[in-house]
């Protein structure tokens, strides 16, 4: 990290100062390496989330309970590795967080005997989980899923599809969101299924413009037990919104490390490049567009680290603090980026160029995990609501 002046801030204790400084050695001699490598995403991930787990940073995607750093995830130490990933390589930032959004449920909801199986090995990055919500004709709207649990004795049976999933084809286990009545968002129920329960398959691998493992899943009568449930029957929707909570201010410290990134690499273009017999940083054209990136990026890290803060200090539910932070980040971003690719000029737009890269890497985040519109509403409801209470 170049700009560790919100180091101060006191949003943050001194572990997290110590943390975001080890952190950073750390990606710069292990991560920087590959920054630019797209050959394998799924190798790369895999490859990614052992040396994660090898170096002990997986402990702050679980709980104390099963070898976690904290006895709850700390929201403002998984900011603080998706903003330093992210700045150096999208796809160690993802690796990292789905190694936590995807256990999240899990770590939440779990009965022990199913956070004995699973947590140790994510924690050590030997089990890969995947987080599967969304489906061709519903995503953020969860009501709106079609797939289906039917019970059967000491089991249910699974159908449906699902889509747009990450770490689809190399997760060792998935938490599966189906309908277990016709009760719209009320009647959805969440399952552990491992990857190789019988009936599963990976149908479509699909390739997007910011590669990373992601794809389609088929159910085909899928069995799995009662014991399996995270939380309760019926209790899907309490179960992906409480880890969405968690992680949706992630979101925006991953954007936040692409903007910050894009700055860095603005500076040092517009110091080097010559225009009209002198640097480009000279004209106040450019001056102007490096002190709005610089605005909307301290704007950005204020809202994300509130989140994360409020999130861990003050409050279990941070829905509209995380919303906030997950859509002024992203879209600031995307704005951030879009001015370093412009100063650039031409060498913006060369594939293999660090801003070209950021510039496919952000455009996904606008829209996974909720997009900005859907955010929007979520701030406006939860506006209303609490208009509502107090009245």
């Amino acid at each position: 990290m170049s700009d560790k002046s919100y180091l101060d801030w006191p949003f943050l204790e001194d572990h997290h100062r110590t943390l975001a400084i080890e952190l950073d050695a750390w990606t710069e001699k292990n991560i920087k390496p590959y920054e630019d490598d797209e050959s394998d995403v799924n190798g790369l991930s895999r490859k990614f989330v052992r040396m994660l787990g090898d170096a002990g940073y997986l402990q702050y995607a679980v709980p104390a309970s099963h070898g976690g750093k904290f006895e709850s995830l700390d929201v403002r130490s998984l900011c603080i590795f998706r903003e330093t990933l992210a700045r150096t390589t999208g796809l160690a930032d993802f690796a990292f967080a789905m190694q936590g959004l995807g256990s999240g449920a899990i770590s939440m909801f779990g009965s022990d005997e199913l956070k004995d199986q699973y947590l140790p090995g994510v924690r050590e990055g030997k089990i890969i989980p995947a987080f599967a919500l969304t489906e061709p004709d519903a995503g953020s709207d969860a009501g709106a899923l079609t797939s289906a649990a039917v019970e059967d004795g000491d089991d249910y049976v699974l159908n449906g599809t699902k889509t747009f999933i990450s770490n689809a084809g190399i997760a060792d286990v998935y938490c599966m969101f189906v309908r277990t009545s016709d009760d719209g968002a009320r009647g959805l129920t969440c399952f552990v299924m491992d990857a190789d329960t019988p009936g599963l398959e990976l149908v479509e691998s699909l390739d997007v413009i910011a590669p990373h493992p992601l794809g389609t899943l088929s159910m085909k009568d899928c069995r799995v037990h009662k014991s399996r449930i995270l939380g309760e029957i019926g209790g899907g929707f309490k179960v992906a919104m409480s880890n969405l909570d968690i992680f949706r201010s992630t979101v925006g410290a991953a954007a936040l490390g692409f903007a910050r990134r894009a700055l860095d690499e603005a500076v040092a273009r517009t110091n080097q490049r010559q225009l009209f017999g002198q640097a480009l940083s000279g004209f106040q054209f450019t001056q102007g567009k490096l002190a709005d990136m610089a605005t909307e990026i301290d704007a950005s890290a204020l809202l994300v680290y509130r989140a994360a803060w409020t999130r861990d200090c003050v409050a279990d539910r941070v829905t509209r603090e995380a919303a906030m932070a997950k859509m002024y980040s992203t879209e600031a971003a995307q704005v951030v980026i879009d001015h370093a690719v412009q100063l650039f000029g031409g060498m913006g737009v060369l594939v293999g160029t660090p801003v070209e890269r950021l510039y496919r890497e952000i455009r996904a985040m606008r829209i996974y995990e909720g997009t900005t519109d859907v955010q929007k509403i979520v701030i406006a409801t939860q506006l209303l609501k609490a208009a509502q209470q107090e009245n």
